[in-house]
């Protein structure tokens, strides 16, 4: 067993991109990469197969507020851990639970102790702690677990997001004293990753990543950011943050985002991100192109029988026609859900890819300029 390790490539002249690797026991990562993100052990219509086969992902994600509710740590740990209770045999990075907790305003409370939440399925009542938020993920069996921290909204005050800042700070130095005592429980190393927070307040996000690297992690995250604010401001704070954290350590940005979001977030030094959109968004009939965003329940599409997206190298994008994928849209067929999200993930991961080659290649962020313009128009 080996802790994680990351080693790095190059750097692109005119950004901050990066392309690395990350070695984990459960294999190795290409950086820049995407995470699909399996909210409960699952990436929602899409089977494990086809995300190793399809879409060609790398390291998915769990979400311990969700795992813990459902099917529980028991159940995970009788089955050895949730790679082998899913059938997924490479790197699985879990959530803290604090992004979950954080959207159930009206139904948590935060105390020095942890949060207090009732759960969604059944209202019953719950306390995570920094103490045991490392035991569930530890149960889980993530190759990466995140800190417990607080997820402050957009916009907050100065006043509320520093003290909320200080708490993640007093909970993540509780997170890596349990983690510390605790052992790895499936014969491989899990990592743990500290969270950068601080709003959209400069000096507070520099002080954050002082004292998240202070901590001497494997890696290092960013939270607190796509949670509403203007994009300009996420990639300021994103570049601000990527300034102050360890050039030798992977840079996770929590929960970004549309394409060119991921493309510029690559330019300012991010090395993981993740989101829900590809999948929310393409069981909702958006697909994300080479070309552009389609909404394919639009009738432009009912007799264009070109494929999905030929630049994709699957059975799935250069396979099914537009019009088609409309029908079954249209149609309320499952098959419809499946498509779409494969389109999507399999977009991502061929977009993390490229930058990968034009980073290593140098030539990414004259790409990257090229890019941006084409992902975001609507077709």
């Amino acid at each position: 067993m080996a802790a994680l390790e990351f080693t790095l490539h190059a750097t692109d002249a005119h950004s901050g991109a990066r392309a690395g690797t990350i070695t984990t026991d459960h294999g190795t990562i290409e950086t820049p990469i995407f995470m699909p993100v399996g909210t409960v052990g699952s990436v929602k219509a899409v089977s494990q197969q086809q995300l190793v086969e399809q879409v060609k992902a790398q390291i998915i994600l769990g979400n311990t507020y969700h795992l813990y509710l459902r099917p529980g740590t028991e159940v995970l740990e009788a089955a050895g851990g949730l790679h082998k209770f899913n059938g997924w045999q490479k790197p699985i990075l879990t959530d803290s639970g604090g992004y979950q907790v954080f959207s159930l305003a009206e139904k948590r409370k935060i105390t020095e102790e942890g949060a207090l939440f009732q759960s969604h399925i059944d209202g019953s009542k719950h306390l995570f702690t920094p103490e045991n938020v490392m035991d569930i993920q530890r149960k889980i069996g993530a190759d990466i677990i995140m800190a417990f921290d607080e997820c402050p909204p957009y916009p907050s005050d100065y006043t509320y997001a520093k003290k909320s800042m200080e708490l993640t700070h007093r909970w993540l130095q509780r997170c890596f004293t349990r983690f510390n005592s605790t052992p790895d429980l499936y014969g491989y190393t899990q990592n743990l990753f500290p969270i950068v927070q601080g709003s959209t307040y400069s000096d507070l996000r520099k002080a954050s990543c002082e004292f998240v690297t202070s901590q001497n992690a494997t890696g290092n995250a960013i939270g607190g950011l796509s949670v509403g604010e203007p994009e300009e401001l996420m990639y300021q704070h994103t570049a601000w943050c990527t300034q102050h954290l360890p050039v030798a350590k992977p840079r996770y940005l929590m929960g970004v985002g549309t394409p060119w979001n991921i493309l510029e977030s690559i330019g300012l030094g991010i090395d993981m991100m993740d989101c829900v959109m590809p999948t929310r968004n393409g069981r909702n009939g958006m697909l994300f192109t080479t070309k552009g965003v389609i909404n394919i329940r639009n009738k432009k599409w009912a007799t264009d029988f070109s494929v999905l997206d030929e630049a994709i190298d699957n059975n799935y994008s250069n396979y099914y026609s537009k019009a088609y994928v409309r029908h079954l849209f249209i149609a309320n067929e499952i098959l419809a859900l499946q498509i779409a999200s494969i389109q999507n993930l399999s977009m991502y991961l061929w977009l993390v890819t490229e930058a990968r080659k034009q980073i290593l290649a140098g030539n990414f962020n004259s790409w990257k300029n090229e890019m941006i313009p084409i992902l975001k128009q609507r077709l």
